[in-house]
């Protein structure tokens, strides 16, 4: 039976509730923005005691579906005082599911400030254990000594320094197969929220839960997995040995650079000179090169068949870091100057020790370069300002608290911020929808609320001009609904690639989800629930006190050329204000 677990850290209990009936056709996203929107007041502080933080699996995680393994996580963002909504691909999600846990919902905040928790949960229980002993101790170190105290079998949430010191760009961490605390999601801060409720572990292990979730048809539920197993192993991004499995998302690298989109120098221009030294098909043949093997990469959770998470390792063949996506190679690659894959893989593997988003902190390096902190291509002193972030000093303090806050310190005026959250790897002045998406998504910018690098640079549902600015609005706005229910099935947003272009791959993502939970629904009724999440995030946000103004773009992108194409963001505000129907 599906259940809620509340955890109330005021007073230190736990417990569950059962599931209204209003929230049982939900999951993931869906569920998160809800709950969010109608349990945490608008203008309350996001580290005040009345902030709430959810954990929930999506519809189909924990059962066969392929790369189904996603698990959000919401709340109210203390980087962009929005609404938020961050997932990950981890098997923690897949236990949560399967012990009948629809929603984990962690509020309230201690009277006695400064004490860590941890919490357990199992099929028997809930309960808490002291966690002061691992304050302030990278994530490298802790993730080993937990597995060793409650065995191979659990999985491990986590924030790191950098939720503990209540920095707003803190990510909340989970394990991936093999144990490495690099699965996050990382944007918004939400790691912050678990700083300042003192929670700094929850322990999920499923022993004894049934192995799959309940599944009302599970006559349609196999018809959707079929097609949709089909679709993406026929699909040239994400069958075996095709563009994600070979070389990770980094593949986008040179497509980007390429296309004049890939922002270099903190957005100062679209091509960097040596984006080919840290592409997906250099860590490819780095890779063989130091192990003497084409490796081919692996899923980053149970159940995911495109399996893009690579490891990258050193020239003595011992491993390095996992994993080097191509967003957080770029924020510390080309964003900054810096052309070393074991540069940036270095940078990555201080992040998830500490605890924050690559994103935000790849960029936030960019500003803090911008503004004469360390010079453009400097790696060792880039490393050296992720350091202070993890001693928690004061400059540590401001970069750890992302570009807006580092750029409004140091006087930059290039600062690439929506909403306060930073800009990924696509440069909207050369790529226009992915621009629309960043401007009016609930989120911030946010590559992954509307991905319109599909059709714009990769061809994928048809091939649109990245350049103009005709028909963005549309284009964003259908992506940001699509997504929205994606987010909330549980499946990883990769498979948008297949069902895009092969019909059935998206009859089966609608036929698993309705099969779960045994529903008629069709592909309009998925696209309608999505449009309605989006519009429970928009009017949290605007409660909240966010006006259109807050859907723009930086004024700098407005006035400076970006070369090569020596263009600047032309997407007029009215076009912007439609894109929600506003």
């Amino acid at each position: 039976m599906a259940r809620f677990l509340r955890v109330n850290m005021t007073d230190g209990t736990a417990g569950y509730e059962g599931v209204p009936e209003k929230y049982s056709m939900m999951g993931g996203r869906w569920l998160t923005s809800t709950l969010t929107a109608e349990e945490v007041p608008p203008t309350a502080h996001p580290l005040g005691p009345n902030n709430k933080l959810i954990f929930s699996p999506g519809i189909v995680t924990g059962s066969s579906a392929p790369t189904s393994a996603r698990l959000s996580v919401g709340g109210k963002s203390p980087l962009t005082g929005g609404i938020k909504e961050a997932n990950a691909g981890t098997r923690w999600g897949q236990q949560l599911a399967r012990l009948g846990i629809k929603a984990l919902i962690v509020e309230g905040q201690p009277a006695t400030k400064g004490k860590l928790w941890g919490l357990h949960v199992t099929n028997e229980s809930v309960t808490f254990f002291p966690a002061d002993e691992f304050a302030g101790i990278g994530l490298y170190e802790v993730y080993p000594k937990l597995f060793e105290r409650f065995g191979k079998k659990a999985d491990i949430m986590a924030i790191g320094a950098a939720g503990e010191f209540l920095m707003t760009n803190a990510g909340v961490c989970f394990n991936d197969q093999e144990g490495r605390p690099s699965r996050y999601a990382g944007r918004g801060g939400l790691g912050a929220v678990l700083g300042s409720k003192g929670l700094k572990f929850i322990v999920v292990d499923g022993t004894g839960a049934p192995s799959s979730i309940p599944i009302a048809n599970k006559e349609l539920f196999d018809q959707g997995r079929k097609k949709l197993t089909e679709a993406l192993m026929s699909h040239d991004i994400t069958k075996p040995k095709g563009g994600l499995n070979s070389f990770g998302t980094a593949v986008l690298i040179n497509i980007m650079n390429e296309a004049g989109g890939l922002p270099t120098r903190n957005f100062s221009s679209g091509r960097f000179e040596g984006a080919a030294d840290i592409s997906g098909e250099a860590l490819f043949e780095g890779n063989k090169q130091r192990t003497g093997k084409e490796l081919y990469n692996h899923a980053c959770s149970p159940g995911c068949i495109i399996r893009c998470s690579n490891v990258w390792h050193k020239p003595d063949g011992t491993e390095h870091v996992s994993c080097q996506e191509y967003e957080s190679i770029w924020s510390f690659g080309a964003n900054c100057g810096i052309d070393s894959l074991d540069s940036t893989g270095e940078l990555i593997r201080l992040c998830n020790d500490i605890g924050v988003d690559t994103i935000e902190a790849g960029v936030t390096m960019g500003v803090a370069m911008e503004g004469g902190l360390a010079k453009f291509g400097d790696a060792d002193a880039a490393i050296q300002l992720m350091h202070e972030i993890g001693k928690g000093s004061p400059l540590g303090r401001i970069l750890g608290n992302g570009a807006a806050f580092t750029g409004r310190a140091l006087g930059v005026v290039r600062v690439p911020t929506v909403k306060g959250q930073a800009m990924p790897a696509y440069e909207p002045r050369a790529v226009k929808g992915i621009g629309v998406t960043y401007a009016t998504s609930p989120m911030g910018a946010d590559h992954t609320a509307g991905y319109t690098i599909a059709p714009e640079i990769l061809g994928v549902s048809g091939k649109q001009d990245p350049l103009t600015t005709s028909n963005k609005a549309g284009l964003s706005s259908a992506f940001q609904s699509t997504t929205a229910f994606i987010d909330s099935s549980g499946h990883c947003l990769f498979i948008a690639f297949a069902i895009l272009d092969i019909a059935s791959g998206f009859e089966g993502m609608v036929e698993e989800s309705a099969g779960v939970l045994g529903t008629n629904w069709t592909a309009d009724d998925v696209v309608e629930i999505g449009r309605k999440i989006v519009k429970t995030e928009r009017e949290f946000n605007l409660a909240a006190g966010m006006t259109k103004a807050d859907d723009r773009m930086p004024e700098f992108m407005k006035y400076e050329p970006l070369p090569p194409h020596n263009v600047v963001w032309d997407v007029s505000d009215e076009e912007l204000d439609s894109v929600h129907g506003a």
